[in-house]
């Protein structure tokens, strides 16, 4: 049941931005900023973890969940190195799931040889 909830999570937060880029004149940067901002927030209000822990991953993997990553990161670097952690902290706490990105998206182009659009 945990799988089904965090796809159906995932799937309307998924649907909710396709829709928001379909209608609007919204460009993908603007929203994908906008989600990460919105993950703060809600992780700032004490809204996002109650969501986080009824939805699992559903809510972990999209940008939402970046941005209260990087809510928490902060929160906790304040509170462990003062004013540098405003800017340490973030980084900190998500620069395994950056990393991971990075090298994952180097070994893809490895494997499926991307091109240039003509």
């Amino acid at each position: 049941m945990d799988y089904l909830k965090a796809f159906l999570v995932g799937g309307l937060i998924c649907a909710a931005v396709q829709i928001l880029l379909d209608r609007t004149k919204m460009m993908p940067g603007r929203v994908m900023v906008s989600l990460v901002v919105l993950g703060c927030i809600l992780g700032a209000v004490g809204l996002y973890q109650p969501f986080l822990e009824w939805a699992g991953a559903g809510a972990a993997v999209p940008l939402l969940g970046f941005g209260n990553t990087l809510w928490k990161g902060v929160s906790e670097g304040i509170g462990k190195d003062g004013f540098l952690g405003i800017f340490k902290g973030g980084l900190t706490a998500s620069s395994a799931g950056i990393a991971a990105a990075l090298v994952f998206g180097y070994l893809g182009s490895l494997v499926f040889k991307p091109k240039m659009k003509a």
